[in-house]
């Protein structure tokens, strides 16, 4: 019987194969006029999301673009975007269906996303059917996902005429093992991958046996906010994200005890929601801390709340790219961080836009908030020094690195890809300014038509 099915599979791979060689030949040109992004929840919160958002409505200047949310589980999108951007939900689970098939289908799990993804329940087999059926409805264009089981579905069914870019938002090395090694042999598969950060980036070109046809590392752009900077006079320090156990809200509000005990008049504020925010406000109560650390819950208007604050701490376990860092950078506060080895060690540069501290010690974050709190013309410097860097991030700058990478997987689909010739290694003309470097990148295979899916 194994043997049977063995060969049952063999010979569904074939007709498969073969059907995606013959769509292959009907397929219409190549193009990166229509761009699809997979999202799981558009109108939720959350870093991806607004990340997303803000990449979405840069690209709606030159490009139709169009976010695919698997899942509807709120009227309206938390986030602002561009109203050139167009929606569309394959599971709207606020408007009932009477479908009895839907019903049904529901109530099995997933068979397309592994088990060790970390959003596993929130899919089930209906789920599946209708992002199998969109993405292999698709015959041209720039299909974008946004995390690992997404990637992983894009890759395995694309048809050969899409464009396919999967976006990383974890580091490698956080995820699942099973992940990992699904990661290695079906990412292959993908026009292009993008990290957010240098040691994902060569986690990946360790990693992977056989890489996309592009490996490349484009960060995350500073949205847009309201309002102006701080002015570095009110007493705040804040912190922003999802309440979960690996953002360490409960370490920071233990290093705050000691805060608290130095300076009285100044206050924490921590926005955000989730499964520990019980927890966390029972935290505050037990440590006599009501007054001196408020939880306000999630908020829309990041800049505005920045705005009102002087610190910003970050004390998660580990980050991919917080965006929260590039909005605190943007409007000039002191940052305070635990050195998590991909993000905001990369996007910190110690002493000079912000303060890093050694990773789960509650001690040294409260020894660096203190140091920023009773030395003015230290948190001023770093002020400075953070909205120095922020302006290395903005919407232009990274949505121009976009730009260049669209172009030449265009040009490798076309066939009309040329390498870029090596650095020149003479003197530099110092008549002319010297050209923007380029994204960094894995040099891949030359230009070749896409593997059959």
């Amino acid at each position: 019987m194994r043997a049977l099915a063995r060969k049952g599979k063999s010979a569904a791979v074939r007709l498969y194969r073969g059907y995606n060689r013959r769509r292959a030949r009907n397929a219409p040109p190549p193009s990166t006029q229509r761009i699809r992004i997979l999202l799981l929840h558009a109108h939720g919160m959350g870093g991806t999301i607004r990340t997303v958002f803000n990449l979405a409505s840069y690209l709606a200047r030159e490009h139709d673009v169009e976010i695919v949310s698997i899942l509807k589980e709120a009227e309206e999108p938390f986030f602002p975007i561009d109203p050139r951007v167009t929606f569309r939900f394959l599971d709207d689970r606020l408007k009932p269906n009477p479908d009895p098939m839907r019903a049904v289908l529901s109530k099995v799990p997933s068979r397309l996303m592994p088990k060790d993804e970390t959003a596993y329940h929130r899919f089930n087999l209906w789920t599946d059917i209708k992002l199998a059926r969109f993405i292999r409805s698709l015959d041209s264009g720039v299909l974008m996902a946004t995390r690992p089981g997404l990637n992983l579905a894009m890759a395995q069914l694309a048809p050969p005429g899409v464009i396919t870019i999967g976006q990383e938002h974890v580091a490698l090395r956080t995820q699942a093992e099973p992940i990992q090694e699904l990661i290695k042999w079906r990412y292959r598969r993908l026009d292009a991958l993008v990290t957010l950060t240098k040691a994902d980036l060569r986690d990946y070109r360790e990693t992977l046996p056989k890489k996309p046809r592009k490996l490349v590392r484009i960060p995350n752009a500073v949205p847009p906010m309201t309002g102006d900077v701080a002015k570095l006079d009110a007493k705040v320090a804040i912190a922003l994200g999802r309440m979960t156990r690996i953002k360490g809200f409960h370490r920071l509000i233990t290093a705050w005890e000691t805060v608290a005990a130095a300076h009285p008049d100044w206050k924490l504020r921590i926005f955000g929601a989730g499964p520990q925010e019980d927890n966390l406000r029972q935290q505050v109560v037990d440590a006599g801390l009501e007054g001196k650390v408020e939880l306000p819950g999630p908020t829309s208007d990041v800049g505005g709340e920045l705005e009102k604050a002087s610190v910003y701490v970050l004390s998660s376990r580990h980050e991919g790219f917080p965006m929260t860092i590039l909005e605190a950078m943007a409007k000039g506060l002191a940052i305070v961080s635990f050195n998590s080895p991909h993000g905001p060690k990369e996007m910190i540069t110690h002493e000079v836009d912000g303060l890093l501290v050694k990773p789960r010690t509650n001690a040294n974050l409260a020894a660096s908030i203190l140091r920023v709190i009773e030395d003015e013309q230290l948190r001023r410097q770093l002020a400075e020094g953070a909205v120095e860097t922020a302006h290395t991030y903005d919407v232009d700058v990274i949505g121009q690195k976009w730009d260049a990478l669209l172009a030449e997987l265009l040009a490798r689909r076309n066939g009309t890809y040329v390498r870029p010739s090596p650095p020149d290694t003479s003197p530099p003309d110092t008549s002319e300014s010297s050209p923007a470097a380029p994204p960094e990148v894995t040099p891949q295979s030359p230009s070749t038509p896409p593997a059959q899916r």
